[in-house]
């Protein structure tokens, strides 16, 4: 287990974030609780400016907002200069209401409809990604109709392989996203764009993957995609001037993982751009990352309520919290392993290894597998942690479990974020139809 940022244990044994204990948070603001630590966050993206600043002179770092996106969280992205990449009109709408800059929004997804990219351009976002031939035609469309230009990268399929999840490769050659390199439609789509009165090709842009230890993919990505700005300067005269490289960075989460840092990613990305860049013959691009675990998925901590136990003698012992794949589908997803302490036993000798069960009617609803802790009793804090990143913008109301609440702590302040879901909000959106009112007989199941 490491811990990050301003967490640490206390002298009375019990875990605090931002000067704030796992305690006074559970009885703040119930369980089970995002505790977000605001320090790192910004540490984090700081560390993202300063390693662009220190290799390159042309940068930009655009904050994935589907790692975690609120209102709070796109403000704090504003305040320390970072842009800003949505995949969907919702992500822009809360953009928009955060007061984000529309000119620092880079808009992407593979499926946009018609509506999203009249939001886009409304909204006149200052890039977006396009992913297919249809939105191609879209959005020249909508651009035409409302007479303003816009500005366009072009997602390219690479045909990398990322070292990591089946689920969360994005760059390979079968990939739902972007233009394929190796048969020709990513040229194709070039010569189609460039053609487009309203839509000004800037660059292009990939991402070959999620949770990410290994640099070779980056800087093989990075010399296919220079090697196609060539190929479009040679064969269209068109010279594009950005290439976005996406993200991807991996953390820690568990034993065994060995995420690099970001300075050595960044490094390596903008070494290999610099010495390709010169054996092809064209100028160094501007270069675009966007992390988004790498800056939340640390800053991140679960709190929940330990209740049940079940022993089974011999085979395992499971114990339940107030939570699970509801507010956290990762493992039942990816198979993702987490650390874990007890927040109020924290200086205690972790002398069981037990299951930790999620709360959903689901066997597959297991958290933690096998882990080595104090021993566990009803009310028990457990803290989780690196549960910034696909957590809070995953959760789902299965079982008609109400979403957690969120919370960013700094300097022995807690901030609420998002509020927790209530029973009310659960139903507010359901209609009964009026022509049931009275009407026994549809009360008969046939």
């Amino acid at each position: 287990m490491q811990l990050t940022g301003t967490a640490r244990i206390n002298n009375q044994g019990e875990l605090e974030i931002g000067g704030v204990t796992a305690s006074e948070l559970v009885a703040r603001f119930g369980t089970p609780l995002y505790v977000m630590d605001e320090e790192l966050i910004r540490e984090n993206c700081r560390a993202w400016r300063a390693a662009v600043k220190t290799h390159l002179s042309r940068a930009d770092v655009v904050y994935a907002a589907k790692a975690f996106c609120t209102l709070a969280m796109c403000r704090l992205v504003e305040q320390e200069g970072l842009g800003l990449d949505v995949v969907s009109g919702g992500e822009l709408y809360t953009a928009s209401s955060a007061g984000f800059p529309a000119g620092r929004i880079y808009f992407n997804g593979n499926n946009k409809s018609r509506e999203e990219l009249e939001l886009a351009v409304n909204h006149r976002v200052g890039r977006i990604i396009v992913d297919n031939f249809l939105e191609l035609e879209l959005l020249e469309d909508i651009a035409a109709s409302q007479q303003r230009e816009m500005n366009i990268l072009l997602r390219v399929s690479p045909g990398i392989e990322a070292h990591t999840h089946e689920y969360v490769k994005t760059g390979q050659l079968d990939s739902k996203f972007g233009f394929t390199l190796e048969n020709g439609q990513a040229m194709t789509a070039v010569r189609k764009a460039l053609r487009q009165p309203y839509l000004k090709l800037r660059g292009v842009q990939c991402h070959i993957g999620s949770q990410i230890f290994a640099l070779d993919g980056y800087r093989e990505a990075t010399r296919v995609l220079i090697r196609f700005l060539r190929d479009v300067k040679q064969e269209t005269g068109a010279l594009l001037d950005e290439l976005d490289l996406g993200g991807g960075l991996g953390v820690y989460y568990s034993e065994g993982d060995t995420p690099v840092s970001v300075a050595q990613c960044v490094g390596a990305i903008a070494g290999e751009a610099r010495t390709y860049v010169e054996e092809m013959g064209i100028p160094l691009p501007k270069l675009v990352f966007e992390p988004g675990r790498s800056i939340v998925g640390p800053a991140g901590t679960v709190l929940y309520r330990v209740g049940a136990r079940k022993e089974i003698p011999g085979v395992r012992t499971y114990v339940a919290v107030d939570g699970g794949m509801a507010d956290n589908p990762r493992p039942a997803l990816y198979g993702s392993r987490y650390s874990a302490l007890v927040a109020n036993k924290a200086n205690k000798p972790s002398n069981e290894q037990v299951t930790i069960a999620g709360k959903c009617c689901e066997s597959g609803d297991i958290l933690i597998q096998d882990i080595n802790l104090p021993h566990l009793e009803a009310g028990d804090i457990l803290a989780v942690f690196t549960a910034g990143a696909y957590q809070y913008s995953m959760a789902s109301n299965y079982n008609r479990l109400a979403r957690p609440a969120v919370v960013f702590v700094r300097a022995g302040e807690a901030y609420l974020v998002v509020k927790r879901e209530s029973m009310a909000d659960l139903v507010r959106n359901d209609i009964i139809p009026a022509e049931w009112t009275g009407n026994e007989s549809l009360r008969v199941v046939r």
